[in-house]
């Protein structure tokens, strides 16, 4: 009786060992999962971060190209309104010459 006794306390005694152990490589397994996300969330925050600051920078050149095309084309808009004929501006400047000199037409 006592040998089947001490059997069962030995079997006790195992089972919570074992019980103990498993805890033990659980929580592990818990702590190397967790570390793991969190490495796989930072990574996923960088890509994100530098995804976002490339498509800014693409967005920031293209807003310079299409604000240079602009202005190229005012430019050309306001050039073409100003340009002057050769006879037109003869006499715009002998008006102004006659007008400085204090002749009248």
């Amino acid at each position: 009786m006592r040998d089947i006794i001490q059997k069962m306390v030995e079997a006790e005694s195992a089972a919570k060992r074992i019980l103990g152990e498993a805890a033990a490589d659980s929580d592990r397994l818990l702590s190397e999962a967790r570390r793991q996300a969190q490495g796989i969330l930072e990574q996923s925050h960088q890509q994100v971060r530098a995804e976002a600051a490339h498509t800014i920078e693409a967005a920031v050149q293209e807003a310079e190209r299409e604000k240079k095309e602009r202005l190229a084309r005012e430019i050309a808009a306001v050039e073409a309104e100003t340009r002057l004929d050769e006879a037109t501006r003869r006499a715009a400047a002998e008006a102004v010459v006659r007008l400085v000199s204090g002749q009248s037409s």
